[in-house]
């Protein structure tokens, strides 16, 4: 079985990532890319379907290392295990690539004494499904194994000696204090010739130099400084430099409801997901990545703006058709595990407002002007006046009925507003004085169909009494000032119908056993983003300490190494989701810049 979800550690080079648990397993990896098939899904499966683990072998059975971290502000990972016959270390990273080729370098290091170690390694191709045919080669340099399948070559260079045993690469070996024993895994396309040795030293002086120069563009010195720069580190190995599109979380299928068939597939680019990195980015200091979404933006919509899709693949493919792979039981039986993402074509028009909204933050901070960039917004809100009264999916991508979702109105109207401001300020040209009336008739629309006044509180959707945690944006957009009672009445709505005991934020009400308005049977955990949205608002109605509370209760959720899943289960206390979730970093980050601004002292103490 899979370890839990939280006792899991990221490594990436900014084109994909792998998941390392405690005990020293490697069960997730995707090769080349973020979306590739899996060589190793362990993750969703067993052992059976492929990991990498190297740890003492000293036990009958592996157990958690005794102590882990990041060395310092970076993605490179430390494992420490504390034995009768001696302490061992083991540090794991994926170099950022200075060609086309990935690898995953792990490092074994005696501290004291004497530890026999094991590393056990059983690739899977094609998400668990192909067994590779496995070959010894010599060049008398080390040992080199060669796993082929299809299109894929896997190389193991190691300074141990192989052998195989149940379709599995062993090397059994011995460290004691000082010596250091190097493994390393790179990714080839097979029919090209065998890939360089890595120097794994000199890789990871070069992964070590790579994020502390990254981590020294950051400009944010407030409070929870060290929370925030974890999160920035984590949205950074989430991004895909070769394109700058940002991915959801590097891995698919990990459940909202533990059993449950909540299961999706986040390895791609949601633009609103991106759009509202790109502002933490921007307020943090990170202009070049901010520089690449946008320029990643315009070219996924480029000549079709009028049949934007909510996501996107990582260069700004459009095809990501679903299906389930049933070879796999999914994490801890939560089945089917999917691969694609059939929501790609649906209609959210909350999405226009999430791009424009970027785009203007883009422009008022004084990213160089793209032409183009002007005229998509001009673009966008064409199509908008046309469409902005039909009902749609919404921001939770419901597989239910279309609904007038309010949040999907209040982000039309924040699509027409920011390109007003654009006109007005000259970036753009446009109809002012009609489009000045569209945005004033969204908001009458609003205002009239989307709030309850017996309970003063506005709804999910025009004419439901369901709430939406959704509507915690209303005044974080502008859409209604903090102080509007309709705002505080919305907010303390949501606190009591849709907090869980300990006083997280649901996202809507679900329907257990029957399916509720997404259209889907079961529960789900608090969600994360939507819980730091409470906190924002509560700050912004001048309940600052109350927010304060709650953010630290929400930062006391992250596991040992300052990750998020996408929700937090309060029944069963523990992470669920796919992990990590950008989503949820983003909002920690801009929750923490609220803070600090709303609590001067805090920035004093920092």
């Amino acid at each position: 079985m899979a370890a839990r979800i939280e006792d899991y550690a990221l490594i990436g080079d900014t084109e994909t990532a792998a998941l390392v648990s405690r005990d020293g397993a490697v069960d997730w990896l995707c090769l080349p890319r973020f979306d590739s098939p899996a060589i190793f899904a362990g993750l969703l499966a067993t052992e059976n379907h492929g990991f990498w683990r190297i740890c003492p072998a000293t036990a009958a059975i592996s157990r958690p290392a005794d102590r882990r971290r990041y060395r310092g502000e970076s993605l490179v990972l430390e494992q420490v295990w504390d034995t009768p016959s001696g302490s061992v270390r083991v540090i794991d990273f994926m170099p950022p690539r200075v060609d086309s080729t990935p690898r995953l370098i792990r490092i074994v290091e005696g501290v004291c004494g004497r530890v026999r170690m094991r590393s056990a390694l059983r690739m899977r191709f094609s998400y668990g499904r192909v067994v590779p045919w496995v070959h010894r080669t010599e060049d008398g340099q080390g040992h080199r194994i060669a796993a082929v399948a299809g299109p894929d070559s896997v190389w193991l260079d190691c300074e141990a000696r192989t052998y195989g045993s149940d379709l599995t690469t062993y090397s059994d070996f011995t460290v004691r204090a000082g010596k250091r024993i190097t493994f390393a895994l790179t990714w080839q396309s097979s029919h090209l010739p065998p890939p360089e040795r890595p120097d794994p030293f000199a890789s990871l002086e070069a992964t070590e130099a790579f994020w502390r120069e990254w981590v020294d563009h950051c400009t944010y010195h407030g409070p929870y400084r060290e929370a925030v720069v974890r999160s920035l580190i984590t949205l950074k190995a989430l991004t895909y430099a070769p394109t700058g599109g940002i991915v959801a979380a590097p891995t698919t299928s990990l459940p909202e409801d533990i059993g449950g068939v909540r299961n999706w597939d986040y390895r791609y680019t949601w633009l609103r997901d991106a759009a509202i990195t790109l502002s933490s980015l921007l307020h943090t200091g990170y202009r070049e990545e901010a520089r690449a979404w946008r320029e990643w933006l315009l070219r996924a919509v480029a000549g079709d703006p009028e049949n934007l899709q909510i996501m996107y693949g990582l260069a700004g493919e459009r095809e990501l058709g679903e299906a389930e792979l049933d070879w796999l039981p999914g994490y801890e039986n939560s089945a089917p595990v999917r691969v694609g993402n059939g929501a790609a074509h649906q209609l959210q028009l909350d999405v226009y407002g999430e791009v424009t909204e970027a785009l203007h933050l883009a422009h008022m901070t004084g990213l160089a002007r793209h032409d183009y960039a002007s005229l998509l917004q001009v673009k966008l809100i064409r199509y908008l006046e046309d469409h902005w009264q039909e009902p749609d999916e919404g921001i939770w991508e419901v597989r239910g009925p279309r609904r007038h979702f309010v949040h999907s109105k209040v982000m039309a109207w924040v699509a027409v507003d920011r390109t007003i401001k654009l006109i007005e300020s000259g970036g753009a040209g446009g109809p002012l004085g009609r489009w000045r009336e569209l945005r004033d008739d969204i908001h009458r629309d609003v205002c009239e169909k989307g709030y309850d006044k017996e309970r003063n509180t506005f709804t999910q959707s025009y004419g439901s009494r369901e709430l939406d945690a959704s509507l915690l944006l209303i005044p974080q957009m502008g859409f209604l000032p903090p102080d509007d009672k309709r705002v505080i009445g919305t907010i303390e709505a949501i606190q009591r119908e849709l907090s869980t005991p300990d006083g997280f934020i649901l996202r809507y009400p679900t329907e257990g056993a029957h399916a509720g308005v997404d259209g889907l049977p079961g529960d789900e955990g608090a969600f994360l983003a939507c819980s730091f949205w409470m906190a924002d608002d509560l700050a912004m109605i001048g309940r600052v300490d109350e927010a304060r509370k709650l953010f630290e209760k929400l930062l006391a959720l992250r596991n040992d190494l300052g990750l998020l899943a996408e929700e937090w289960d309060p029944r069963l206390k523990r992470q669920v989701g796919n992990f990590p979730q950008a989503f949820s970093h983003v909002a920690l980050i801009d929750t923490a810049l609220r803070l600090a601004a709303a609590l001067p002292s805090l920035v004093r103490c920092a």
